[in-house]
């Protein structure tokens, strides 16, 4: 391998996903006169030999390093593997594949309870849903069932017209210039080629759903049916569905469909495709062989409180790694667009650190939890033990909604806050977030805390 090296680097970061993006605009910053690195295409890796230093592509360039991150990010767990009906969304190109799919689509089911679907559902337009989901309400990982409520009514509402720009930046490789961070890709004629289970691009942020059209056939602007509590059992294609006398129960609705979903609760669903949106595994399996990672239990490369990974001058950051230091009792690990940057900004930083000879100490984006998305066209942020984490019994809520404006939950534990939730646009998270740090004992407000006649806000400026 060494005899077809092309170049050597002081830092390669391999996947160009927001965590691999953010390190290199890191390393360019701290590290400006060192060449950097971004190798994305993350499925065509063919190998890498951490004891030589070497990333081999699997067009067969091959690249030497002095520090390595792995930013590969994750792939969807999707319900079976050796379905053409059944699709995942993960990355851009799944993203166009899917509006592909839906412009000829008059139903389709989706299976999942997690931000793809609920992004998913609302979206789409022209054709009829079936959401499957596992628990007793929608959004379970981000929500309890009272907010689940408050979110259920814009199922059935017109979506409003958007008009707010995007303020986030949006980021596409080309040529450096010289002297600039280089990137690198596979090359052109592997990209059509599958490489398995393993294939994937760089995950879709927050606005994927901007800029396409999700628009299936049907003239309806759009029906949402959620079946609560239940599993996909067996999903059959129109011709197994005929030719299977095992098969008893009947569609749910008449007419013939490309597959078929079986539920665990007994209904049986024809659709045009089923959207599979079950989570994600870390996409390690491209760096294993022949090197000594540690795995943590979800199946993430371990990392510590600097972003190594137990294999010495590589780190790792955004879905693919696991956090195994000790974690603020504030924060936790969730495989998000947002956790995903601040962990790719932090391993840019970390990797200079070292280049340097400085030392660094653990970020203060890991000391609490915070997450900003929109879902069904409400603002929602996340704060700390948002849902009550690890808690247990020994705490208590206080909630304030608003029937179709805004949905408030607050989590104490011992009188102090230890999470919120904001749905809408309320102006408090900036607050909380204060009140969350600072653990001011809440006890004297009691549920005064949430009185919507109290300019809370002000009153703890």
């Amino acid at each position: 391998m060494a005899d077809k090296t092309q170049k050597s680097f002081k830092c390669i970061i391999v996947g160009g996903g927001i965590a691999g993006v953010t390190c290199v605009e890191q390393l360019s910053c701290r590290l400006s006169s060192a060449d950097v690195a971004l190798i994305t295409a993350d499925a065509h890796i063919k190998a890498v030999t951490n004891y030589k230093q070497l990333v081999e592509t699997a067009d067969g360039q091959v690249f030497a390093y002095e520090k390595l991150c792995i930013c590969s990010g994750a792939r969807p767990k999707l319900l079976t593997q050796d379905k053409q009906y059944v699709l995942g969304i993960r990355d851009t190109d799944s993203a166009q594949e899917f509006q592909k799919q839906l412009s000829k689509a008059r139903r389709i089911v989706v299976v999942g309870n997690g931000g793809i679907a609920l992004e998913l559902v609302y979206e789409v337009e022209g054709c009829e849903v079936i959401w499957a989901v596992k628990d007793n309400a929608i959004g379970n990982t981000f929500f309890d069932a009272g907010a689940a409520q408050f979110l259920i009514p814009m199922l059935e509402a017109d979506k409003p017209e958007r008009d707010t720009p995007c303020k986030r930046p949006r980021y596409t490789t080309q040529d450096a210039k010289p002297g600039a961070a280089q990137t690198f890709t596979a090359d052109r004629n592997t990209r059509g080629r599958s490489c398995g289970p393993t294939e994937s691009g760089s995950a879709l942020g927050p606005d994927w759903h901007e800029g396409i059209v999700l628009k299936g056939a049907e003239r309806a602007s759009r029906r949402v049916s959620v079946e609560y509590q239940c599993e996909v059992e067996k999903i059959f294609t129109s011709e197994e569905m005929l030719n299977s006398p095992s098969q008893t129960n009947r569609p749910d609705t008449e007419g013939t469909w490309p597959v078929y979903v079986q539920l665990t609760n007994g209904k049986t669903y024809g659709c045009d495709f089923v959207v599979s949106a079950t989570g994600v595994t870390p996409n390690t399996e491209p760096f294993l062989q022949g090197n000594n990672f540690a795995l943590a239990d979800d199946g993430g490369l371990q990392v510590d409180d600097h972003m190594m990974t137990s294999e010495p001058d590589v780190y790792a950051a955004g879905d693919v790694c696991t956090a195994c230091w000790e974690h603020s009792p504030l924060w936790q690990q969730m495989r998000l667009w947002t956790q995903a940057r601040q962990m790719g900004w932090y391993a840019g930083r970390c990797m200079a650190a070292r280049v340097l000879s400085e030392t660094i100490e653990l970020d203060f984006c890991f000391e609490l939890f915070s997450h900003i998305t929109t879902f069904f066209n409400y603002k929602v942020v996340l704060l700390g033990k948002f849902n009550a984490q690890g808690l247990g019994a020994d705490h208590e809520l206080l909630i304030r909604c608003t029937k179709g404006q805004e949905y408030v939950k607050v989590v104490l534990r011992g009188g102090r806050m230890v999470g919120a939730v904001l749905i809408g646009e309320t102006d408090l998270e900036e607050t909380f977030e204060n009140l969350i740090l600072n653990q001011m004992d809440l006890t004297l407000y009691g549920e005064e805390l949430l009185n919507p006649n109290i300019d809370i806000e002000d009153y703890f400026d």
